[in-house]
């Protein structure tokens, strides 16, 4: 029986170990229920005919998906659902993508255990998730033409609205006070051409800044 306040996650790979290792990982987990699909159309099958999963995790390289096409036929299912990538050999570029176009996230198969469950539980709460090194990782030879313009405390309060929190949570991670980062806000809207901070987490996005 599934658990009233559990998370349901379908995990769609054709690897065997890989994908019963992942649901031991998270079957261990309290209040996280799996289902297995070996297919990109069994994932689909899942999707149509079960009861709706808090999030959809799909191979990049399993059998009958096409890529990113699959990705977004995924996400338009049922009126919609939160999934995300999770590979051993996608690109960063792949990745931001995936993200630009609505994924839940990207997991990358070489994450830790723990970091995998709290990735996993991250996306099926609403969050967005990418693993900072694995995004930036490239980025070292030549710096994003928006980090030259964005100051290090600016990028900071970049990268916690992009993470959905709030004003106050922000300034409680930083250790600065509400106002100070409002005005960081003020000016990060200024330096990013928006109005507010959704149009700004949607600029970090696309430009593959987290």
């Amino acid at each position: 029986m599934v658990r009233e306040m559990g998370m349901r996650v379908l995990i769609a790979d054709d690897h065997d170990l890989l994908r019963d290792t992942l649901i031991a990982f998270l079957g261990a987990e309290d209040g996280i229920e799996t289902t297995p699909a070996s297919s990109f159309e069994e994932a689909c099958e899942r999707i149509r005919n079960d009861e709706a999963y808090n999030l959809v995790l799909l191979d990049y390289k399993m059998p009958g998906m096409r890529g990113l096409d699959s990705l977004r036929e995924a996400l338009e299912m049922k009126g919609g659902q939160r999934v995300a990538l999770i590979s051993g050999e996608a690109t960063k570029d792949v990745a931001e993508q995936a993200l630009a176009l609505g994924a839940a996230g990207f997991v990358p198969k070489t994450l830790p255990a723990k970091s995998l469950v709290n990735a996993v539980r991250f996306m099926a709460m609403g969050e967005q998730y990418a693993p900072i090194a694995f995004m930036t990782a490239a980025e070292e030879e030549e710096k994003h033409p928006l980090v030259e313009r964005l100051t290090k405390r600016e990028l900071e309060v970049l990268r916690g609205l992009s993470e959905g929190k709030s004003n106050k949570e922000i300034a409680r991670d930083l250790d600065l006070t509400e106002p100070t980062i409002k005005l960081h806000m003020k000016t990060l809207y200024r330096k990013l051409e928006v109005n507010n901070r959704t149009q700004a987490a949607i600029v970090a996005r696309d430009e593959g800044l987290f």
